[in-house]
């Protein structure tokens, strides 16, 4: 088959991504939606916004905690970070929770947000400036974990849609 006559499905697929690359990938998304946040004015794009993040967050954990966390705790020689990623996720869950039960236009909403917002940029510090860099110096065939996780991702977020 010459380059001329392949079919597109087989022209444009993108190069798997390791599972750091993914994940890193969903904190700068998260970063972004919480930027955009903090400049939104009206309550509605506040509203729109805080549904993004709440399902790209249910979705980022549950990759973690389903896929990441065991394979990363099964070769790490500190399993501490796993553990500590464990309950730094369920307070982000908690929050989301409160977040998702909270009228847009109540006083506690953007604290809320705030929260939130430094509850997860905590958790992705520590997960790049610790766990990170050990789980790709470990054993792991990160591009395999990676594929593994976009595709569950995928599945999730049809299934948020």
């Amino acid at each position: 088959m010459t380059a001329q006559n392949t079919p597109a499905a087989f022209k444009a697929q993108p190069a798997p991504q390791d599972a750091v690359t993914l994940l890193k990938a969903d904190h700068d998304l998260m970063n972004q939606l919480f930027a955009e946040y903090e400049t939104a004015s009206s309550v509605a794009n506040k509203q729109t916004l805080v549904a993004e993040i709440c399902i790209a967050l249910s979705v980022h954990t549950q990759i973690e905690e389903e896929i990441f966390y065991p394979a990363v705790q099964s070769v790490l020689i500190n399993p501490q970070l796993v553990s500590q990623a464990y309950v730094e996720l369920a307070d982000v869950k908690n929050l989301v929770a409160e977040l998702e039960s909270t009228e847009p236009d109540a006083e506690a909403y953007d604290i809320k947000v705030r929260v939130l917002s430094e509850h997860v940029r905590h958790h992705v510090h520590v997960e790049q400036n610790q766990m990170f860099p050990r789980a790709k110096a470990s054993s792991l065939d990160m591009v395999a974990l990676g594929m593994q996780m976009d595709a569950r991702m995928q599945t999730l977020m049809s299934l948020a849609a």
